[in-house]
């Protein structure tokens, strides 16, 4: 027994540190731009750093440029997030329980752009609004955002519906409210956490999108079409490794927030958990 323990501690350590080393292994490239965000002028290129200093946040907010484009990809990720929030709970609200002819179809159609990469979404996006005559810009890239951001909010309204009982419905009905109050008291209360983390998943997503981005920009220059484009300045590392940070705190934030959100969803009332 004492051997079997034993071996059990010895694989359940060896997992812990696979785990811990594949964390590492994926994070380490992230924690070399926080690390030279920080760094000092004279000691841009050099490792280790030989100085800190907060200079460069100063210097990366009191530029135009960055600024305008922080603005923009904070309007485009909001106004994205809420077409999502309204297509993809719509859309789930149709699927989730009626079954019809096509019902599978739309589903893939739905979920198809997140899986499609991105240079696809981007080609076809773009041909598209060539054959339309649309101009890319500011609509282009909501338009762009808004088609993978609606399958974020899709499947998780989708999920936390299928965990609702529809019992919970039917008892609104037989009391005497109407649609609207069945949906306003009974379904949002419930599909709130998920709707919020859903929204939250969108605008992370969108807010630091470049692949379909770039194809549907135009003259329009959002944050990471930004940073892109500083590949080829390379005085302008500190700046850049400043806004790269902005960036993954902007991404990383509602992302963890989302994940604190959805993990406890078997809870949901009237799921039928216990």
């Amino acid at each position: 027994m004492r051997s079997d323990s034993s071996s059990q501690d010895r694989a359940s350590l060896g997992l812990r540190i696979a785990a811990w080393g594949g964390l590492l292994f994926l994070h380490f490239p992230i924690l070399i731009i926080l690390l030279y965000a920080f760094n000092t002028e004279d000691a841009a290129f050099s490792f280790p750093p030989k100085g800190f200093t907060l200079k460069w946040i100063g210097v990366a907010f009191a530029r135009p440029d960055v600024l305008e484009a922080i603005k923009l990809s904070l309007q485009i990720a909001a106004i994205a997030t809420l077409i999502a929030l309204i297509l993809g709970t719509l859309a789930s609200a149709a699927l989730y329980r009626r079954d019809f002819f096509g019902k599978q179809g739309i589903s893939l159609m739905l979920i198809l752009p997140i899986a499609l990469p991105g240079i696809i979404t981007g080609i076809a996006l773009l041909a598209t609004f060539k054959t339309l005559g649309i101009e890319p810009g500011v609509l282009t890239i909501v338009i762009g955002h808004a088609t993978f951001c609606v399958v974020i909010v899709y499947n998780n309204v989708i999920a936390r519906l299928r965990r609702t009982s529809y019992s919970l419905i039917e008892a609104s009905m037989d009391l005497g409210a109407d649609g609207w109050q069945t949906f306003r008291y009974i379904v949002l209360p419930n599909l709130g956490s998920a709707l919020l983390a859903g929204g939250m998943l969108a605008f992370a997503l969108s807010f630091d999108e470049i692949i379909v981005t770039t194809f549907t920009a135009g003259h329009e220059r959002t944050l990471p079409l930004w940073l892109l484009n500083q590949l080829s300045r390379p005085r302008d590392v500190p700046v850049t490794n400043v806004v790269a940070m902005l960036v993954m705190m902007v991404t990383m934030l509602p992302i963890l927030g989302a994940y604190y959100l959805t993990r406890g969803g078997e809870s949901v009332a009237g799921s039928g958990g216990k």
